[in-house]
């Protein structure tokens, strides 16, 4: 995996917790989009600077594209309502890693100028109601 390059952080996790209010929503795109501006905001007031969302390729999606300083940050959302079925973070077993890895390179393979650097997987888990949704967010969740 020679074209991405983790750095395991100082944190291996920072709890972050956040009150927005969000109208019901219609599906599970709309309630992954919420998730994903939900974790966008609390990342940027983390100082996160938000460069990508969405990107999608081939094998794969990565929700959030962000820096971290020097740092290039893959972020993986997630979002579960309870824990009854299992939490958001272990949602993301080997496979769905894999995908986000070839995500990653593809990104890197058409961006270049951000290739050169560092990054790391993060991991931001919403949980809870719309009206009180909590962010988790973990750092270095996986290596490449």
């Amino acid at each position: 995996m020679d074209a991405v390059r983790g750095r395991r952080g100082d944190a291996r996790c920072a709890h972050n917790h956040i009150a927005l209010t969000q109208d019901s929503h219609s599906g599970a795109g709309e309630r992954g989009r919420w998730a994903e501006a939900v974790a966008a905001r609390q990342l940027q007031r983390s100082g996160l600077r938000l460069i990508a969302r969405n990107y999608r390729c081939p094998r794969g999606e990565l929700d959030l594209v962000m820096m971290d300083g020097p740092l290039l940050v893959f972020v993986e959302v997630r979002y579960r309502r309870s824990n009854d079925y299992g939490s958001a973070a272990e949602s993301v077993h080997a496979g769905k890693q894999q995908r986000l890895i070839f995500a990653a390179q593809h990104y890197l393979q058409t961006h270049p100028g951000l290739a050169a650097g560092n990054c790391r997987f993060d991991v931001a888990v919403i949980t809870g109601s719309d009206e009180h949704p909590s962010c988790e967010w973990i750092r270095d969740a996986f290596q490449a």
